[in-house]
């Protein structure tokens, strides 16, 4: 090797991936990048990767086209003794986060996707750092105030994606006691906090366009369900920042906007009528509404009302949530280098500008122009 640093990334081409790439390559110039880009139906891996890469760092980077769902990372025998010879770190962010696949689809790819990667960082020699990021809704169905240190006591899941990110970490903490490394939960990730650019228009944003374009009103949830959302910019940051950090080693850390810069449900949409000039939602108990109202309504509506009543209830259980994540860690291992999560309600405007710029990602956008 040329450089100090081989990085093995997986996920690269995910939202968060595509700026943690990039924050990495801005950040660490002894690093080279090794990623691992699944080949889609239609691109390569290494064409997906060249989408995300800027061009004057291209020679930085190692695209290896390889799935963490297959033996041996999807790569060729002496591929994988290299890449092990030479690996110093790993950053592990490759999931499915669809929340309709079956228990056995998400378990293959989020559990035994994890489980090979981790194999792969056991056997490197050189290894410094192990960083997995994970996701703070590993916590279910729980209230009340969720600790860092805390996993599976009970709770019930909303989804095969919940549960099967929990198995996943799980199954990194029992390699923690002889393997260098972490576990990272971030919330919600939504847009840049200066710019507000996006390339993913789901979680959050599916029904803010909906309520934006006055297609639904109702919200089948309470106006005090806590909505924990933080901005790539910052998670990247501090991806970047803790996957070198000796003191993160062995610690879970919740990457969210924690009780004082998180926003219920209520707030988030007083801002959003504010902004899209529409009326204020009307709140309806969720279980009276999934249980009684949504099934008569399926029956008499149709066309974007109807498909706004179908595909609505796969978030239908993000507008109850009643628990905050506690941030001692973040705290702990970030605030030294001024890294914190802006409040939610500091940027939400921003987030929405995007979106009504880019057309709810429909056309491209000068970001420079956003900035404020």
């Amino acid at each position: 090797m040329n450089s100090e640093e081989l990085i093995l990334i997986t996920g690269a081409t995910g939202f968060l991936g595509a700026r943690l790439v990039n924050d990495l390559l801005d950040r660490r110039p002894d690093a080279t990048l090794a990623l691992l880009v699944r080949d889609s139906s239609t691109q390569t891996g290494l064409q997906r990767a060249e989408a995300i890469l800027p061009p004057a760092q291209r020679h930085r980077v190692q695209v290896y086209s390889g799935d963490v769902g297959h033996p041996n990372l999807g790569l060729d025998t002496p591929t994988l003794q290299r890449l092990s010879a030479e690996a110093t770190r790993v950053i592990h962010s490759a999931a499915t986060v669809r929340f309709d696949h079956t228990l056995d689809e998400a378990r293959r790819i989020n559990v035994e996707g994890t489980r090979r990667v981790l194999d792969f960082a056991a056997a490197a020699p050189n290894l410094r750092s192990f960083t997995y990021v994970g996701t703070a809704y590993v916590a279910g169905e729980r209230t009340g105030l969720v600790r860092e240190d805390e996993l599976a006591v009970g709770q019930r899941y909303r989804n095969t994606y919940e549960q099967t990110k929990s198995e996943a970490e799980a199954l990194v903490r029992s390699y923690l006691p002889t393997l260098p490394g972490m576990i990272l939960r971030p919330s919600i990730i939504v847009g840049d906090s200066q710019t507000g650019a996006t390339s993913s228009f789901k979680m959050m944003y599916w029904p803010l366009k909906i309520y934006s374009r006055r297609l639904w009103r109702t919200v089948p949830g309470y106006p005090d369900a806590v909505l924990d959302i933080v901005p790539v910019d910052y998670v990247s940051a501090a991806v970047a920042y803790l996957a070198f950090d000796p003191a993160a080693l062995g610690s879970c850390v919740h990457l969210c906007a924690g009780p004082r810069g998180s926003a219920t449900i209520q707030q988030i949409a007083q801002r959003a009528a504010e902004y899209f000039h529409v009326k204020q939602p009307r709140y309806v108990d969720p279980k009276l509404f999934f249980a009684t109202i949504s099934p008569l309504l399926d029956l008499f509506l149709w066309g974007k009302k109807r498909r706004v009543i179908r595909d609505g209830g796969a978030y239908r259980d993000y507008f109850t949530m009643r628990m905050q994540f506690d941030t001692a860690n973040a705290e702990r291992l970030l605030a030294p280098i001024g890294l914190h999560p802006p409040n939610v309600l500091d940027y939400l405007d921003r987030l929405f500008h995007y979106c009504v710029a880019s057309e709810w990602g429909r056309k491209p956008v000068v970001l420079p122009e956003l900035a404020k």
